[in-house]
């Protein structure tokens, strides 16, 4: 299978609070706008919102998300938290803090539930370090000398 596009597409109970906090707080743009689908994009990351009550979604799946996790890596984690959590007021569902597999990070929802984990890789603790997979094209960047 060639692949030309890929991009998770999220049901949404409300599509529009949703793209506003996409768009407000994390940068994308609109590339499509229907009061049911909202297409996004930021450089080259694709993000959909589908009202999980429109008619494309066979009946037994229309439901909102739940269970999802999106990752956002990013250059300064401790500045993304002051600008999202403390002066945005979003609620941390994790607070910020350093995990021994390789991430400051911490966790936010969206409108809808879905989990915004907004993360910068820094050195795993030596277990975590041989588990990295060296040539797989995701080294964590401390393995990368």
């Amino acid at each position: 299978m060639e692949l030309s596009s890929f991009y998770p597409v999220v049901c949404a109970a409300d599509v529009a609070a949703s793209k506003d906090f996409y768009v407000r707080l994390f940068g994308f743009e609109v590339t499509f706008e229907a009061d049911w689908y909202v297409s996004l994009r930021r450089g080259a990351y694709e993000l959909a919102l589908l009202d999980h009550t429109h008619p494309t979604l066979p009946a037994a799946y229309r439901r909102p998300v739940g269970g999802l996790l999106l990752n956002f890596e990013v250059a300064d984690v401790d500045a993304e938290w002051e600008r999202l959590v403390v002066r945005e007021g979003l609620t941390p569902e994790l607070a910020l803090r350093d995990e021994d597999f390789g991430q400051r990070h911490f966790i936010v929802a969206d409108p809808g539930g879905v989990l915004v984990d907004v993360i910068t890789p820094i050195a795993p603790s030596g277990e975590y370090a041989e588990l990295y997979a060296s040539g797989a094209g995701h080294e964590h960047p401390s393995t990368l000398d």
